[in-house]
């Protein structure tokens, strides 16, 4: 079954939100391990969450430098992370994730 690109978007934008949420994966380098995307995917994806009114934001780690920290969701907006959960496999299977 081929997907949109629109769907596939989605879905990985949810995935990544999800990934952050469970800390499962909060930084570029743990979204990337988790995912296999480029670096520039991930970020692209991490600034795109606002477009699904995902509130995203990247804590600092005290006394640290250089973008050392986390991110964070704030709030899930109009999106039900217990779907995302509940459908963690299919969305996976979708985006050829691990």
């Amino acid at each position: 079954m081929e997907i949109s690109k629109t769907r596939s978007s989605f879905y990985r934008r949810i995935y990544v939100a999800w990934l952050i949420d469970s800390g499962s994966a909060t930084s570029v380098p743990a979204l990337m391990a988790a995912t296999g995307m480029p670096r520039r995917t991930a970020q692209d994806t991490l600034t795109a969450l606002a477009d699904l009114d995902i509130n995203c934001e990247f804590v600092q780690q005290q006394g640290e430098r250089n973008n050392a920290g986390h991110y964070v969701i704030r709030d899930w907006g109009p999106i039900d992370p217990q779907w995302i959960a509940s459908h963690l496999g299919r969305i996976k299977s979708i985006l050829g994730y691990p």
